[in-house]
């Protein structure tokens, strides 16, 4: 599955909720170090999540604190490394979708600088 044929569903899940592009971008810009241009090129390039992963600029280490369950299974409990990457930004985009705070959900961030 290619980011680029999954970030519209993202994009219609917020957007319907009131919700912006540029907040869905800021969350996957937090989680992966992708600039505003590079995830653009992702996007359009249809690159595989497993690459997408792999070859992020600087993963942040705050996303281990990323909890709680989406479509039936823990996050923190996956094995799969790209699957649990794939769900920590399923996880992260169900809370934008909720109406959570962008900074709550970047939240972790500031307990690991702490």
């Amino acid at each position: 599955m290619s980011v680029g044929k999954v970030y519209p569903l993202y994009l219609a899940k917020v957007t319907k909720k009131g919700r912006t592009k540029e907040e869905v971008d800021d969350i996957i810009q937090w989680l992966t170090g992708y600039s505003s241009e590079e995830l653009a090129q992702v996007v359009q390039q249809e690159v595989s999540f497993e690459q997408f992963f792999k070859n992020a600029p600087k993963m942040n280490e705050a996303r281990r604190l990323i909890t709680g369950v989406i479509c039936g299974i823990r996050v923190e409990e996956i094995e799969d490394p790209i699957i649990q990457e794939v769900r920590y930004l399923d996880k992260l985009i169900d809370e934008l979708a909720k109406g959570k705070k962008i900074e709550k959900i970047k939240r972790p961030l500031i307990k690991m600088e702490e």
